[in-house]
């Protein structure tokens, strides 16, 4: 077994060499931006309207919302890469909004998984990874340093050491049941965001996902309703 596993890491190794090489070549990193773009629905919760270039990001373990921050980058022209996330859906990506032609998976890195978010940040602007376990404090700042140096933005699914900001999900209501029966078609849920750059928590109420599959504004109607608890309610119907 720990031969197969070190055979294993090195495939994941030379994955990320080839990527580096090959991704290179396909896109020369330009001006640093002021933020990479997110859906505008999601655009209130960052201050600069966007994921901020050598910035790091807590997000609870959902990968719905994980690639609804990856949609609008990618369809704008940055290339993405996912570490560690081997369960990732490629046709949910795509609902969200995701270009597979600018998604890179490093799905099974093993132990060498900081070292394949440190190589996939040198060119990729946008990083997400799944922690296996926790870094130590000295990884974590190796790796922030790369960010800061290349410009990329880091998504953490998970805990994760001085972040820029982290976000947290709540309040979730599946609609489409209507009286007791029918199919679900969203959910809504309330998305809240907190760091050092925010003198104040912001907060979104967005369906996650809509009925389109992706990423959805909460009609006023709909946010406007009282919440029931405790079973399913109908959202926007």
């Amino acid at each position: 077994m720990a031969v197969m596993q070190a055979a294993v890491e090195a495939d994941q190794t030379a994955m990320v060499s080839r990527l580096r090489a090959q991704i290179g070549q396909m896109q020369r990193r330009t001006a640093q931006v002021d933020a990479l773009p997110v859906h505008d629905a999601l655009a209130p919760l960052f201050p600069s309207g966007g994921l901020r270039p050598g910035a790091s990001y807590a997000l609870p373990d959902s990968a719905g919302l994980l690639l609804a921050l990856l949609g609008a980058s990618s369809r704008e022209g940055s290339w993405c890469a996912v570490v560690g996330m081997p369960d990732l859906s490629a046709e949910a990506a795509e609902g969200y909004g995701v270009d597979l032609s600018r998604l890179a998976l490093i799905p099974r890195p093993g132990e060498r998984w900081l070292q394949a978010a440190s190589s996939a940040a040198e060119v990729f602007p946008l990083v997400a990874v799944r922690p296996p376990g926790p870094a130590t404090s000295a990884e974590v700042a190796r790796l922030e340093a790369r960010l800061r140096d290349r410009g990329s933005a880091l998504l953490v699914a998970g805990a994760w050491p001085g972040v820029d900001a982290a976000l947290t999900m709540s309040e979730p209501e599946w609609g489409g049941i209507g009286q007791g029966h029918g199919l679900l078609t969203s959910r809504a849920v309330t998305i809240a965001a907190a760091g050092r750059r925010m003198p104040r928590s912001q907060t979104v109420r967005v369906l996650l996902p809509g009925p389109s599959g992706g990423v959805e504004r909460v009609s006023a109607f709909a946010a406007a309703r009282p919440r029931r608890h405790g079973h399913l309610t109908a959202v926007g119907a």
